[in-house]
């Protein structure tokens, strides 16, 4: 018969080797992690398995990004490929759809995209996160502008999960809460999941914020960790897994890369540039 004694040693045992249903049986996954910083891909690799997270490997894909093409984009593939990592891509800009094939992007695992690139109604070119290249005239006009932008984007663009979210010019951000309405977030939420396109919580950026994360869990919404590192430290999700926790989130909340003819490149065309 087991005893209290002998339970308690098993549990310990299991939570020392990583057996426990920690996390919510979530398998921790950074499907955004970049070669930047001097990092190498088997010092990834090699960091992924230490950690117990896996990683996706990331290029940048996009106008005067370092992969312009389905020349590169297939170079790409062919050096993360089998090598202990998701292969992924990252749609950079709303040019990107007029760069590339379905074909050569089919060959990722899976492609991601932000709406931190887009022209605003004076046909400016805005990168949010440079401050000289944003463009505020009205801030409530500039939310709905940026809101207007993601739905387009989820609503157009072929990508399989939705990265950066909420994230907002240095400008802005410390009003996030006012200017995050609950209006502006139904209205993201709902094109993710008409869209069935999963939301990242982002680990670097600690986005979006729990109450965010909360009501998109509750319209059906699926999620992705990732971390969007600016140098070789990735860290090991600690935001999201603190959202595991805070927002109640299960492994049939999460997403997983699709198979091949399910891949969202292959479920939608790519759309003609607009913003």
């Amino acid at each position: 018969m087991l005893t209290k004694y002998s339970l308690a040693v098993i549990a310990l045992s299991l939570a020392f080797c990583g057996c426990t249903a920690k996390n919510n049986g979530i398998k921790l996954v950074d499907y955004h992690v970049h070669l930047k910083g001097g990092l190498t891909l088997p010092e990834a690799v090699a960091m992924s398995k230490v950690n117990g997270i896996q990683y996706g490997i990331a290029a940048n894909c996009g106008l005067k990004f370092p992969v312009t093409d389905d020349k590169g984009l297939r170079a790409y593939v062919a050096s993360v490929k089998g090598k202990g990592a998701y292969v992924a891509m990252q749609a950079e800009g709303r040019e990107w759809v007029t760069l590339f094939s379905p074909e050569a992007i089919a060959e990722f695992d899976y492609i991601f995209s932000d709406a931190l690139t887009w022209r605003d109604h004076k046909n400016r070119r805005m990168r949010l996160w440079i401050p000289k290249e944003v463009f505020i005239d009205d801030k409530q006009q500039f939310m709905d502008m940026y809101v207007d932008r993601i739905v387009w984007i989820l609503d157009n663009e072929p990508i399989d999960i939705f990265v950066n979210p909420t994230l907002l010019p240095k400008v802005l951000a410390p009003e996030y809460d006012a200017l995050w309405t609950d209006a502006r977030m139904k209205r993201f939420i709902d094109a993710a999941v008409k869209n069935n396109i999963a939301i990242e919580i982002n680990s670097r950026f600690k986005l979006p914020k729990a109450a965010f994360i909360k009501k998109a869990k509750a319209a059906g919404a699926k999620f992705a960790f990732g971390t969007n590192n600016g140098d070789r430290e990735l860290g090991k999700l600690e935001y999201c897994i603190k959202m595991i926790d805070e927002c109640g989130l299960t492994p049939q909340d999460m997403f997983t890369p699709k198979g091949d003819g399910k891949k969202a490149i292959q479920l939608k065309k790519l759309p003609k540039l607009k913003y």
